[in-house]
């Protein structure tokens, strides 16, 4: 991969001239997407779940979710010519090279796989199979590539037809535990439906309805939708906080990746069903963050309208937590500003501008932004991680030229997909 100076700069401090928006915005996409080029699992190159600011580690599994983000990624590294088409489709080879032999159940993946072998890695004691959830963000990358890749060349008709079988193999349907009005996140080979985990709204994964109700082969029926994801208690919420009503979800909205994990491919402009409309949602949402972390009730050094953001990333003390509203612990993740683009982009280029300028000295590096950091406590997370640096580059380049959001809307499937939940959006007309 080519790298400018700019861009191949880590831990350093920024230039003594500021960069224009769009050479900012360039050079944080640029050097984020490393994580998924040169921070990739050598055997695969498969998204590793986290990397480590200044050194590898001995074993980190794949991130089957965060592959999906870094399969977007590619995509729009290959449109802005950070990498060739014959690099990309080399990479993309390799990747699918590992996903045909990995261990799958009725066509899902696990959350963690290992990127040599294909081999499950159990992400709890009995989450040890399909995870639907993430196997949904795999897809999602996935069907973008087989979009955006459609020369009559040998190397991309095999791309295509490889994804499409792997789409078609994927068993949605038995994700309803033989017919139930909603469907279940895991499956285990060990422990059947155990964990009993139903997805239900209001959260990150409408991906997961979509995708399957546009299968091709193994699709669930509406009802699904609207009987089950639509039914929870935390559905429907329109009541106001920070002055802002929100139309669905947790009080506050909850982590700021609810707003963009499914909305890397669906485009939120003009998409509306009988529940909401999807644009109105992810702007009151991020509104709300944002004037919180304005308010910032706890006082926590750092927080203004030049630094902001609450999601889901790891956190001072250790360890990883939802960060929102009402679990404020003072840590403000960079994804949750940078992936707004798209709803709040004057608030998100100044948190992006203070992030890089005054505190690039202890939040960038190698593959961008650091996953947390909290001022209050003097704190710097050492990690990157998958599942946040790439909403970073996909929600910029949709903010940018809507790239995904063209490729994914397009795709004669998921129109279809859409219509039977009942949606609607200018893509459909």
């Amino acid at each position: 991969m080519q790298t400018s100076e700019a861009t191949s700069r880590s831990a350093v401090g920024p230039p003594a001239d500021p960069l224009a928006d769009e050479q900012l915005l360039d050079l944080v996409q640029r050097q984020t997407f490393r994580y998924f080029w040169e921070g990739a699992h050598p055997v695969s190159g498969l998204a590793l779940d986290r990397c480590h600011r200044r050194a590898e580690q001995p074993f980190t599994p794949v991130s089957i979710g965060g592959s999906g983000f870094g399969i977007m990624a590619l995509v729009v590294a290959c449109e802005r010519g950070w990498i060739g088409r014959e690099q990309a489709l080399a990479r993309l080879t390799l990747m699918l090279d590992c996903l045909e032999k990995a261990t799958c159940y009725h066509g899902m993946y696990p959350h963690f796989l290992r990127g040599d072998t294909g081999a499950t890695v159990p992400f709890s004691r009995k989450d040890d199979g399909a995870d639907l959830v993430e196997t949904s963000l795999l897809f999602q990358g996935l069907l973008c590539a087989r979009a955006y890749f459609t020369a009559t060349l040998p190397e991309e008709q095999r791309l295509r037809d490889r994804i499409g079988w792997l789409w078609r193999e994927a068993e949605w349907d038995w994700h309803t535990q033989g017919g139930r009005k909603v469907l279940t996140w895991h499956w285990s080979p060990n422990n059947g439906f155990a964990l009993d985990n139903e997805i239900r709204g209001w959260n990150e994964c409408l991906i997961t309805y979509v995708l399957a109700a546009s299968a091709p082969r193994y699709s669930v029926p509406a009802e699904a939708y609207h009987a089950g994801w639509a039914m929870s208690r935390d559905f429907i919420n329109r009541r106001t906080f920070e002055g802002i009503e929100l139309p669905l979800g947790a009080p506050w909205g909850g982590p700021l990746f609810i707003a963009q994990f499914s909305f890397c491919g669906l485009d939120p402009r003009g998409l509306s069903d009988r529940y909401a409309d999807y644009w109105q949602q992810n702007v009151n949402h991020t509104r709300i963050n944002y004037n919180y972390c304005l308010r910032n009730p706890h006082r926590y050094r750092g927080y203004g309208p030049d630094c902001w953001g609450l999601s889901a990333s790891d956190t001072a003390g250790g360890g990883y937590a939802a960060h929102a509203p009402d679990n404020d612990l003072g840590v403000i993740s960079p994804s949750a500003a940078l992936g707004s683009f798209p709803y709040a982009p004057r608030e998100a280029m100044s948190a992006l501008r203070h992030f890089y300028h005054d505190l690039g000295d202890r939040i960038w590096g190698r593959y961008g932004f650091v996953d947390g950091f909290s001022e209050q406590r003097d704190w710097y997370a050492d990690t990157f991680l998958a599942i946040s640096q790439g909403p970073i580059v996909v929600m910029i380049e949709n903010y940018r030229s809507g790239l995904l959001w063209k490729l994914f809307m397009g795709i004669p499937e998921i129109q279809a997909g859409l219509k039977k939940l009942g949606f609607q959006s200018p893509h459909l007309t």
